[in-house]
Order: structure tokens, then sequence, then C-alpha cells
């Protein structure tokens, strides 16, 4: 079976491709980016202006024929914060809807934590234990800890890197003064989601996802991409640091020239890295591991263990649970 992604985000539209078969897991073919930076195109009031409407019905219109083209059998398409936070955002989904034929479901942040917890789950295996995952985007961050495949505590905060970079930076590169305010101001935001988080008990395994996440590891020594998806790769708080103290200094351009930085995220790596180190302090972690799976995966797990109807394996240790996906019984998943 051929699967079909498209992940409508606030920076980019993202068509993932992928063989995914019964008993296995899903095997990427195809990847296609466009950089549209919705969150960017929302006027003083909250609506996505019809520049920004227009831009998302050509990228998904593209991104449509480019699924046919690769014989994709269905093709998922979801939306985050960016349309979800939009005050016309029904219109702008009806729009997609009449001139594309696409249905793009509206995810809320929790369901972006939830779907991301799967995924590094299915990761990680069962002797992972208590999971803490942490994924930053352009509009918010999402935490999720558990046990399970589903997480007893998710959250979603509108702490994303773009969303900060937007509102808390008026000059590239940001001041001292903006960067120190934004770092106090961060603290208090995350001070209470830090108690529910440790309320839980403490994670066997902390892990981060996301773009964000995997460029701030780079820079700070891990391996690059080409070392493959199994490499370990970690960010530890004193890294961070220092990457900080570099980075901030930096206009997005200079930025953009650093080797493993994406161009189209450069202008909102910093913010990004204040979020990073806010929440690693707040939650009193020293090291994050990287994992290469996060929301677009945990969404084709739920679609293959709905259309399946059993368990898939763990890629790195190898266990399997036949009949139940979790230890409270099989997990639920379904794409509605």
């Amino acid at each position: 079976m051929r699967l079909g992604v498209l992940d409508v985000g606030s920076n980019t539209v993202h068509l993932l491709v992928v063989d995914a078969h019964r008993g296995a897991h899903p095997t990427p073919m195809s990847s296609e980016k466009s950089v549209l930076r919705l969150a960017e195109q929302l006027d003083s009031s909250g609506m996505l202006g019809r520049a920004g409407a227009d831009q998302l019905v050509r990228a998904v219109a593209a991104s449509k024929v480019a699924a046919e083209r690769l014989g994709c059998e269905d093709l998922m398409a979801f939306a985050t914060s960016a349309v979800r936070e939009a005050g016309n955002s029904a219109e702008v989904l009806d729009r997609v809807r009449a001139e594309t034929g696409v249905d793009l479901q509206v995810l809320t942040g929790e369901e972006e934590a939830r779907y991301t917890f799967l995924a590094v789950r299915r990761w990680y295996g069962w002797s992972a234990g208590r999971l803490l995952c942490l994924d930053i985007g352009g509009g918010s961050l999402e935490l999720a800890i558990g046990v399970d495949e589903e997480p007893e505590e998710a959250f979603s905060v509108p702490l994303g890197a773009g969303r900060l970079t937007r509102t808390r930076f008026r000059n590239d590169p940001p001041t001292r003064a903006e960067v120190r305010d934004t770092t106090e101001w961060l603290a208090d935001q995350l001070s209470s989601v830090a108690k529910k988080v440790r309320r839980v008990g403490a994670p066997d395994r902390v892990v981060a996802t996301s773009k964000t996440f995997r460029t701030l590891a780079r820079l700070t020594g891990a391996a690059p991409s080409s070392a493959g998806p199994r490499a370990r790769r970690v960010l530890t708080d004193s890294g961070l640091r220092q990457v900080i103290a570099f980075i901030s200094r930096m206009s997005a351009s200079d930025l953009a020239e650093l080797e493993g930085v994406s161009p189209s995220r450069s202008h909102q790596l910093v913010a990004g890295a204040l979020v990073a180190e806010a929440t690693m302090r707040a939650l009193s972690l020293g090291e994050l591991e990287i994992c290469p799976w996060a929301l677009r995966e945990g969404v084709i797990l739920r679609r293959l263990d709905h259309t399946n109807g059993s368990d898939q394996d763990t890629p790195t240790d190898g266990t399997r649970r036949t009949g139940d996906t979790g230890r409270t019984g099989r997990h639920g998943a379904r794409w509605s």
C-alpha cells in the first residue's frame, strides 16, 4: 500500500510518500516541500489573507498531483497551528476542499502531541519505559509523557519558534535585551506545564523531535543526516547554551550559511533554541535524544493500525506485541 501524507504546517507544506505493508514499517519513497510561511501571512485580526490562501490552494493542488503521479492509494492531509488559529480557517478549508478535492483535517495541539508520542514510542519500543517527548513547531511546543502508546499527559503551548520570532523579536539578530527578556518570559510560561509533567513521574528516556531540535543537535556536533536515521544523536544543555551564545549574534542570512541549517527556517532558529533551553531548564533535563520519527510518522502509524488491525514492530529493540498495541488494550487508531 502506498500512502501520501500531506502536512500543512506554519512554515511549509510537506508531502511524504511511503510504502506501507502489513507487518512492515512505512518506508519513505519521496519527500517534497514548499515554503509558504502561512503563520506570517495572518493579518492583525488573525485572518489568513487572500494571497496566503491562494498559495495554500496551489501548494495543496500540486501535492495532490504529485501524490497521484507517485501512485498513492490514499492521501491523508492535515493542518496544524497556522490554519488552526486563523480566524477564517473554516472558509479557507472550504476553499481548499472545493478547488483541490483535498479535505484538510485540522489537528488540535493535543492531537499533535499524541500522534508524535505514538511515533516516538514505536521507534524506541517498550524497553524505553516512561517516555517524555518534546516537539517544537512553528506555532507551538508539544510535550507528552507516558508508559503506553497513549501518553498519560499531553500538552500544547503556544511557544513555537516562528510565533516567538514574530512576537518577541524586532531586530535581526535579536538584541541582548530581547534575548534576555524572552528567556525570562519563557521561564514564566513553562512553569505550570513543568509541574504537570513532573507529577506524572520521572521519565526513563527524554526524546525530542522536529527540525528545530535536529538542527540544534547538528550545530552541537551530532551526526549529519547523511549518517542515517539510526545514528544516535543527542542535544545536551551545555552544548545548547554554547550554540545560543553563538547564533544569537548572527543574522538569519548568516545562519542560513551554516551546515545543517535550513534557509527557510534560519530566521526562527534563535527563538527555537531559546524555547529548547527554557524547556530543558524547566524540566531539569541535561540531555535529549533526537528521534527521526515525529508527527507525520505518527499519523501514518495510526492509519496502519486501523487498516491492519494489528500492531507494528518497533524498529530499534526488536520487541513486538501481537494482538494488543498497548498495556491497556489495542490502540484505537483511525483517521477521521
